[in-house]
């Protein structure tokens, strides 16, 4: 055997043996202006996350950074554009989707010095005072709070923010929050994420309450959030799961951090993580 060949069939081996050890790709779509969650400098919680579970499993983290609205697990999970969604609902039909790992609310949002102490829906206040309140469309009866207070005739006095917000702005979901700390609303009712993240980062102290009851009727106010992966993908489903399992106290550390209001399944207004900022 030459000398040459047997340089050549060295090269190959080292080359194959790379290929072997290289990390594979953990492909991750995400919002790239949807803090708490997610952001295109890795900001949000879900970023985080994101990171720790590819250096877990010894892959290269790869996003498809896409608008968290109206179609985006047609055009990114969907499509094959990534693997993994960091935030989906339990009950989502978009997504295969893994055990939970964070449970939160719907909260009220004051501020301390209001002293409003609003703790239900049925809170008789609710008809007089200026209520700010997410909505998806035009007609405010298209999330639970507004479907909610429209359900008890809370209309007239009610502020609305799109849940979306203005896109061309950083954090765009702000505003709701950011109303409360500027006295343009007396009170929000805000998905808990999203108010525990911007309540703390005001000028003013603000408090947030889980919204009670849990359950008006069948619409409830308290979601369990998992990872989501393409339907049928079983296996990354359960190597998520495992990984969920895992890291418990890591992501409970990393959720607090973000001022996550968080609750137990049991009991959820009396477990409340996190009620004032």
């Amino acid at each position: 055997m030459s000398s040459r060949f047997l340089s050549v069939c060295l090269v190959m081996v080292s080359v194959f043996a790379f290929a072997a050890d290289a990390p594979q790709k953990l492909r991750v779509c995400a919002d790239p202006n949807n803090l708490p969650y997610s952001n295109d400098k890795g900001e949000g919680f879900e970023n985080k996350l994101a990171e720790m579970l590819a250096r877990d499993l010894h892959q290269q983290l790869e996003y498809t950074w896409w608008a968290q609205r109206r179609g985006f697990f047609r055009m990114t999970l969907k499509a094959q554009q990534c693997d993994v969604v960091m935030g989906v609902p339990v009950a989502s039909e978009r997504a295969l989707t893994t055990e939970p790992y964070y449970r939160s609310t719907y909260v009220f949002v004051t501020r301390k010095d209001s002293d409003l102490n609003i703790r239900s829906m049925n809170d008789p206040r609710l008809h007089k005072l200026r209520v700010g309140v997410q909505i998806i469309g035009d007609d405010y009866n298209n999330s639970p709070p507004a479907t909610s207070l429209s359900r008890r005739g809370v209309v007239k006095n009610v502020v609305g923010y799109t849940v979306y917000g203005n896109y061309a702005e950083a954090s765009p979901t702000a505003r709701v929050v950011e109303a409360v700390a500027r006295k343009e609303v007396d009170v929000a009712i805000v998905w808990g994420p999203q108010a525990g993240y911007f309540a703390a980062r005001q000028p003013v102290p603000l408090k947030i309450t889980p919204v009670s009851p849990i359950k008006d009727g069948l619409l409830p106010f308290t979601f369990e959030i998992s990872l989501g992966v393409r339907q049928g993908d079983t296996n990354l489903r359960d190597r998520l799961n495992q990984w969920l399992s895992q890291h418990d106290s890591e992501i409970s550390r990393i959720l607090m951090e973000y001022h996550i209001p968080r609750i137990t399944k049991a009991d959820p207004a009396r477990q409340h993580r996190r009620e004032d900022q």
